[in-house]
């Protein structure tokens, strides 16, 4: 009896060491769980810090770099308003360039215009002074006064071409200009705007009633294309 009480009492203190071994066990293993999920969640926390402040980082560079390029950006507008006011004084001054030998009679022009033919009076009265009925050189400079103030850009006599040098004299029955000589009729050509053109001549009271009163006989005729030969070079 005594032997069995003896192993009865092992068997307790075995299964109570037992027991203590499994809580023992069974903590550890939660604990060390705990540390095992507790380490991950640092991981992943200290992964998404990291992506967060990579995250916080790359949006910096990209707003600097947006600041870049609007300042960028700003610049090429500047420069490109600066280079059409460039490209514009240029096309400025090559235009003026072109229009001033048009003036000059350097260049060849074409366009459209007006024709205006002076004539003497067909009938002259034989009481009257010859003189007082043909062209004189005071009508042609009436009618290239009025085209130039018109705007004309160009215009020629019986198809010589005037230059800012010309002159015009009266020589008998004949006028010279630049030194030809000139029969009547004398034929006015010049180029520019039809529309400006004609109705400074023709305006009530203008050159064209003028010439009328001095018994010249006018013709004014709308050119679709005119064309003028440089000048010659002396």
């Amino acid at each position: 009896m005594t032997k069995t009480m003896k192993m009865n009492g092992s068997h307790v203190i075995l299964s109570f060491v037992c027991l203590v071994l499994g809580f023992m066990l069974a903590f550890s293993y939660q604990l060390t769980k705990k540390e095992t999920a507790n380490r991950q969640l640092e991981r992943q926390w200290n992964k998404e810090y990291e992506y967060r402040q990579q995250l916080i980082e790359q949006q910096e560079q990209n707003q600097k770099l947006q600041a870049e390029l609007f300042k960028k950006q700003q610049r090429v507008r500047e420069m490109e308003k600066e280079l059409a006011s460039e490209e514009r004084v240029y096309f400025n001054l090559v235009e003026d360039a072109e229009r001033l030998r048009m003036y000059l009679g350097k260049v060849k022009v074409k366009g459209k215009g007006v024709e205006v033919m002076l004539s003497d009076a067909s009938y002259i009265p034989s009481e009257a002074n010859a003189t007082n009925y043909i062209v004189h050189e005071q009508h042609v400079f009436q009618v290239v006064n009025e085209l130039l103030i018109a705007g004309a850009s160009a215009i020629s006599i019986n198809g010589q071409r005037l230059s800012h040098r010309s002159y015009i004299v009266c020589n008998g029955p004949v006028i010279e200009i630049d030194g030809m000589q000139h029969p009547a009729p004398f034929v006015i050509q010049a180029i520019g705007d039809p529309n400006v053109l004609i109705p400074a001549l023709t305006i009530a009271g203008g050159v064209k009633d003028q010439l009328t009163s001095d018994h010249i006989v006018v013709d004014i005729v709308e050119k679709s294309e005119i064309t003028m030969e440089p000048l010659m070079q002396k």
